[in-house]
């Protein structure tokens, strides 16, 4: 694996005012972010929002209209896709048909004419750190989808990157492999400490594998936190509709704690900015009660009930016909057309900024 500069700099990924269009639909817009040295990055958001543009602009295959990318010291922009210190891995492997595994791996390496004798130990440490040692002799018609991910994953990191990104290469997988990639993409992160950035629309997986989620959202980023953070506390409707499913509560707020919804009262942690506004909460966080709670108790009638596994999804249609969305654990038993008091906790409610 390449090392950071001789002086210990990190070599950070910044990323200066981008601006990015096609024809006249305008992708990006002024987007600035840094990314660490080393950090598991996710980009997320609906097909339109612009990452992976940012992702192809990142790698060389697209030039931005104005801005600047740098990692540590270097231009990257100034260089070309090839001569980058960075790898992509795509949602389509591109691995080389006519190639036995191996080769695909050593591929790039052999571009580049390295010595026999340091490309097969390298080669072989790649496709260990991907268990895929056994499948050397085979052809990726040979191999199952999972497996052919792994050898392009292999081929990426064997070039030794400082940044790899990766262009939504889970989405052609059925579940299973979904989650067995996103393990390895995690361990192999984990064991080289090198930074990765993933595009993908996939919530879930963005959750799974990221120490960093930027939700995008018309060519900027509406949101950047841990997963924790965009997850529990989404700042807009925007991010609060995306990630997940939160109820969204049309609400008025005069300056006190408490808000006003079409169903009555609701106490809030602090005063909301606005007169007008959302609150969120998300399913899992409301309780239902057999007796009115002491705060934010909210009486309604279960209109459906669904069993998804791991928990029962309900939904409670309130006073003024609008609904919750419930998740209760599978030992909790209601039934559909049962009376229910629901409790929304004060401290799980959000306050929307839009």
């Amino acid at each position: 694996m390449t090392h950071p500069p001789a002086d210990g700099r990190p070599l950070d990924l910044a990323i200066r005012a981008i601006d990015k269009a096609f024809g006249s639909v305008q992708v990006l817009r002024g987007l600035s972010l840094d990314i660490p040295d080393g950090q598991f990055v996710t980009l997320l958001g609906p097909s339109g929002c612009g990452k992976t543009t940012l992702l192809r602009i990142i790698a060389g295959f697209e030039a931005p209209d104005r801005g600047t990318v740098t990692l540590g010291a270097v231009d990257l922009l100034a260089l070309p896709a090839h001569k980058r210190p960075v790898n992509t891995v795509f949602q389509s492997y591109a691995l080389f048909p006519h190639l036995r595994c191996e080769d695909n791996v050593a591929f790039g390496l052999r571009s580049r004419r390295i010595p026999e004798a340091e490309l097969r130990p390298r080669v072989r440490e790649a496709m260990e750190t991907m268990r895929i040692t056994e499948f050397a002799r085979r052809y990726p018609h040979e191999l199952s989808g999972g497996q052919r991910q792994r050898v392009a994953l292999a081929r990426a990191l064997v070039n030794e990157p400082e940044v790899l990104l990766l262009d939504e290469p889970m989405s052609a997988l059925d579940a299973k492999l979904r989650h067995e990639v996103q393990g390895e993409l995690k361990r192999i992160q984990r064991k080289y400490q090198i930074t990765f950035i993933l595009v993908t629309h996939d919530q879930d997986e963005a959750i799974a594998v990221s120490d960093r989620i930027l939700i995008m959202q018309d060519g900027g980023i509406a949101q950047d936190g841990t997963p924790e953070q965009v997850y529990e506390r989404p700042v807009s409707r925007f991010v609060a509709e995306f990630m997940g499913s939160a109820n969204l509560l049309p609400a008025r707020c005069a300056g006190t704690p408490v808000a006003v919804c079409g169903f009555g009262e609701l106490h809030l942690p602090a005063p909301a900015t606005w007169s007008e506004g959302h609150l969120a909460i998300r399913p899992e966080d409301i309780e239902v009660r057999q007796a009115q709670p002491a705060v934010n108790g909210v009486a309604g009638r279960i209109s459906e009930r669904l069993f998804r596994g791991d928990h029962w999804e309900l939904l409670v249609t309130l006073g003024d016909s609008s609904t919750l969305r419930i998740t209760t654990e599978p030992d909790q038993h209601h039934s559909e057309g049962e009376a229910v008091w629901l409790e929304l906790p004060p401290d799980d409610l959000l306050v929307l900024r839009d």
